[in-house]
């Protein structure tokens, strides 16, 4: 047995008072435990995690071509991002967009096709999305939520305004319409309400006054207080139904499992859904919420970056870097 590495942070016990820091750890760490514990589910009915699990008590599985506790695309971006941030002390969108890049061209198991389509293009990191949203009128995937769990712990410190406006502009990387745009705004402001100690639920009229006008009413209404994913009018890979059913899953449970269980019951783009989930469950509970047979084999491998692969403790070292945030003049 390898001896415990001394410099390494051990992961936090169950605490009903989770700090600061633990809220963070838990939006990093709980995304890519959502992401990966949905991962085997992907397209598959609803129902099929309880199937799967009637007992409640869900295990890192694998299946589907991903091994137990490997996290996929939308963790392998957010670290992507917050290494970004943190290298450069904010946020330089061509630095993002290289990385992306270099990530894409590496052949990752798996990519979303409208990222894809953008990152391989060829174009320059400013006009790639824009251009690809003027060719195909569609851009309104979920990509730019899956990612968001990195940068909206490094921005929450800067304010509601900074977060809401740095999360723009990192989903306008890849994502041309404005509906992701704001949803992944709403989705750092409500991190940054739970980092605080808020309530994300209860942000969530605050949080709708500062979307778009022109956005605001389809906002509103899947992320209203009595929307369910049964009412969904796309399939959760839209952004739509993608952040309306976390916030569902958070709102009708008590816990980060409760949480992420019933995002992935819901079948479809269970990785995403679930990973969404787990920012937001992780950032209310704690990382101390998280139980240790799903972070313990937790992996994520970086392709294109050499032989990198991540496990829940550097992700937790990731967090606790990120949450110092930026400099206030480099946003």
């Amino acid at each position: 047995m390898t001896p415990p590495d001394p410099t390494r942070p051990d992961l936090p016990t169950r605490t009903d008072r989770p700090t600061r820091t633990d809220r963070a750890a838990g939006a990093v760490v709980g995304s890519a435990v959502g992401d990966a514990l949905g991962a085997p589910f992907e397209f598959g009915p609803a129902g099929v995690y309880s199937a799967r699990f009637p007992d409640g008590v869900g295990a890192m599985c694998g299946g589907g071509g991903w091994d137990p506790g490997e996290a996929t695309d939308d963790t392998q971006m957010a670290v992507l991002v917050g290494e970004s941030l943190l290298e450069h002390g904010g946020l330089e969108p061509a630095d993002v967009f290289d990385r992306f890049r270099r990530w894409a061209a590496a052949d990752p198991k798996d990519i979303g096709l409208q990222t894809e389509d953008v990152l391989t293009s060829g174009d320059a990191w400013d006009v790639a999305a824009p251009l690809h949203y003027r060719r195909t009128g569609r851009a309104a995937g979920n990509g730019s939520l899956m990612r968001a769990a990195t940068s909206a712990v490094y921005f929450a410190g800067a304010g509601q305004e900074a977060t809401m406006a740095a999360a723009r502009r990192l989903a306008a990387l890849t994502h041309g319409d404005g509906a992701a745009w704001e949803g992944t705004a709403v989705l750092h402001e409500l991190v940054r309400v739970a980092l605080d100690g808020g309530d994300p639920v209860s942000a969530v009229p605050a949080t709708l006054a500062q979307v778009t006008e022109d956005h605001r009413p389809r906002w509103a209404t899947v992320l209203a207080p009595d929307w369910h994913p049964g009412l969904a009018t796309e399939f959760n890979g839209a952004v739509w139904p993608c952040l309306g059913s976390a916030l569902w899953a958070l709102r009708t449970t008590d816990s980060y499992e409760t949480a992420v269980a019933a995002a992935i019951d819901l079948g479809g783009d269970t990785d995403t859904v679930a990973a969404v989930t787990g920012t937001l469950a992780g950032a209310l509970h704690g990382l101390s919420a998280i139980p240790p047979r799903w972070t313990d084999p937790l992996h994520v491998p970086l392709p294109g970056f050499g032989n990198r692969v991540l496990d829940a403790a550097d992700l937790l070292t990731l967090a606790e870097a990120l949450v110092r945030g930026p400099a206030r003049t480099h946003l």
